[in-house]
Parts: C-alpha cells; structure tokens; sequence
C-alpha cells in the first residue's frame, strides 16, 4: 500500500473515535498491551512527562514540547485528534511523522494486529512510541486522547505527570461527577513519580492526594504566577497552562534535565512555529472583520472562552457553530450570549449534531441564528453579516474547527 491507501486502511479498518464515537472506546489496556509486546514495548526505557486533563492539556504539551526543543533535547510529541492531517499527532522537533515510516510500520504488523482487532487510537500510540524510539528521541511529551486510567498512553513510566483542569466532558466513560472523572483522570499517577496539578483543580484535590498518598508520588499543586508570563500563544487563560508549564521545568531540573531559563522563554515565545500549534483562539484575520477559532467544546472551556471574549473589542459578535452528538450539549449553549448572531453548521463527521437540531436547541435558549449546509458556507455566510468593526468567533468542536482554519 502506498501512503494514502494506508491511511484509508487505517481509517476505514480500525474503530476510531474522533470518526465514530463510542463503538471505539475500549475499557481496559489489554489491546494496547498486546499490541506493546508484539511491536516489542517501545515503551520502556523512553523518557517522557504524561499529560491527563480536560481542558490546557493540549496546550501544556505543545509548550513542553517547544521548551525541550529549545533546549537542545530531540523531542516527541504525541497529541490527539489531528486538525487536518494525521500525521500531526505525531511529531520530533515539530516535525510530522515520515509517511513512509507510517506505510512501513503498518505493512509490517498489518497481519498480526488484525488479529487483536486494535482501536485506531491504540494503533496510533504504538505506532507513534516506535517511531520516537526509531527517533532515538531525548524526551517524548505525551498527551492522554481520553480519561487516564485506561488510556492507551497510560503504558509509560514517566519521569513527571501533569493533570490540567478537570471539567465534564466524556461523562459515558468517565463517570457523572468530577470526583469520578478526577479519579480516571488520576490513573496516570505513578509509584513514587512527582504528579502537578494544576490550578482550577482545588475542588477535587483530596481525589489526587489520595490516589498520590496510595502511590507514594510526591504532589505538587500550581499557582498561578503573579508575574505575567510571555508566550507566543494568545489568551489571557494560557498563563495558568504556562504556569503549570513553569513548574514542571522546575521539577524536571531537579531530575537533571539542562533547562536554561533564557532557552525555556525562548521555547515559550516560540510554541507555534517550533511545534504547529492550531486551534487554540487562533487568529485568522485580523481585522474588516477579526476572526478567532477556539475548539472550545465543553462547559469548561466555553466558560474559559468567554472570560478571554471579555478582552476583545467589537461592534457585533458573529458565532459559527457546530457541535458534536455526545457533548453537554444544551449546557454549552446555556453559556453563550443571547445577544449573539449564529451561524450553525455541521462537521462532515458520523458524530456531528445535524444543524437543524442545533440551532433549534439553541432556539430554545433564546440565541437566534441560521443553519447551513456546511462550516464553509456558514462561515461565508457570517462574513457577508457582519462589519469591519464585527468579531466572528469560530467554535463548538475540534472538527469545526478544524474544517475552517
């Protein structure tokens, strides 16, 4: 097979959640550690940090990523889902994984991995831990795709953990209460290995500190810095991620690491353009009129996108929406001003909420909008409604988002 015929495999063969939803959610680590021994564990011995969270995990290991690249040390970063090509969940030194690497690896183990019948996302992070060690990679930053307990990336033994801000989201998998969704999350705390938490997170502490106490793992919770922090990645909510990335080069110096402070401001002046970094209140243009993309796509992180709303100046606010079918849904919308226009669409996904059924949820909360029959056009369609002095907000899903930037 050639590349893409590889990817169609991949796509097509292999359940995947981004795709199809639940019908890919596997609950235990048999696959994932199947699949380990048959690729034979690329996992162990690899140095790296393991990031859990809601909300700013994608963020943190973006910027972790940058630092270490700054610093000299070949760096792996995992992350999920992709915007726009798959090779963008893994990367060395900001580069996408070789697409003969991805026909190569899966040509090899095709026949023996049919046999475990592998999600696409488990299939994916064996993939990408024999790529960084092929990379022969100093370190690998590694983001969760989903809870932490049973994620497929829960392998590794860390030399740091770090658990971002928790929210609901995935409540079918993960349970109805933060407490419940903490404690998933706290499965990537490991025996005697130092775990961050991050700010946002004290109302659900004593879950972390008994999972920590049970492990004998030192941890350490994040305060915001009283000195603003300077990154390369816009809204006002990135200086408690950066925060948290703060502390854990603190906590990887006193582990040996070299991280020189001017080369660590220099990797978070630089998290774009040294790691790809996209989706995160991206500008994509600046004025006549300013637009903005945010995956924002939960309670917490559309609360979070409207405290960074609060900063920008406007005429009249334009939302181009669309959601997926398993999210909070009505929750979502419950937050968003009433005095918005919206422009309500659908990702080209099985997941996707049909516009019509959005935007009359919506309807039901007093926002008031269009539907279209697709992003594009209702992004064309947001364009042509509003005034140089306007702002178009582009939002509700990694997938809209996605299909517009």
């Amino acid at each position: 097979m050639d590349y893409e015929e590889t990817l169609s495999y991949l796509f097509s063969q292999l359940p995947m959640f981004q795709r199809v939803g639940a019908a890919a959610y596997k609950a235990d680590l048999n696959n994932t550690l199947q699949l380990a021994r048959m690729c034979e564990n690329p996992e162990e011995g690899m140095k790296c940090i393991h990031i859990a969270g809601t909300n700013g995990k994608g963020s943190t290991a973006h910027a972790l990523a940058s630092v270490f690249q700054s610093c000299g040390y070949k760096t792996g970063l995992m992350t999920s889902p992709h915007y726009k090509d798959f090779r963008e969940r893994i990367k060395v030194n900001g580069e996408f994984i070789d697409s003969e690497y991805i026909v190569d690896w899966v040509d090899r183990y095709k026949s023996r991995f049919e046999r475990i019948q592998p999600s696409f996302f488990e299939l994916t992070v064996l993939m990408g831990f024999n790529y960084f060690k092929a990379q022969k990679v100093d370190i690998a930053i590694i983001e969760t795709g989903m809870g932490g307990r049973l994620d497929s990336t829960n392998i590794v033994e860390p030399e740091l953990s770090i658990i971002t801000p928790i929210g609901f989201d995935h409540q079918q998998f993960l349970g109805d209460t933060l407490e419940k969704i903490a404690l998933e999350k706290a499965g990537i705390i490991k025996h005697r290995i130092p775990v961050l938490i991050a700010e946002g997170n004290e109302a659900i502490l004593p879950v972390f500190t008994s999972v920590a106490e049970s492990r004998s793992a030192e941890l350490v919770q994040v305060k915001a810095s009283s000195i603003p922090i300077t990154t390369d990645l816009k809204g006002s909510y990135q200086q408690r991620n950066m925060a948290t990335v703060l502390e854990a080069v603190n906590r990887m110096r006193m582990r040996g690491w070299n991280l020189p402070e001017e080369n660590v401001n220099h990797g978070l002046n630089h998290i774009i353009p040294q790691t790809g970094f996209m989706g995160r209140w991206q500008i994509i243009q600046e004025a006549g009129p300013r637009i903005i993309a945010d995956a924002a796509h939960n309670v917490h992180g559309i609360t979070t996108l409207l405290e960074n709303l609060k900063e920008e100046h406007y005429s009249k606010l334009h939302l181009v929406m669309g959601m997926v079918s398993d999210k909070d849904v009505k929750s979502v919308l419950s937050l968003l001003p009433s005095d918005a226009h919206y422009h309500f669409s659908q990702a080209k996904l099985l997941r996707a909420m049909p516009a019509e059924e959005l935007c009359s949820k919506a309807g039901e909360l007093g926002l008031k909008g269009k539907t279209y029959l697709s992003l594009e056009e209702a992004l064309e369609g947001a364009k042509k409604a509003t005034g140089k002095k306007d702002l178009i907000l582009i939002t509700g899903s990694i997938f809209t988002v996605a299909e517009l930037i």
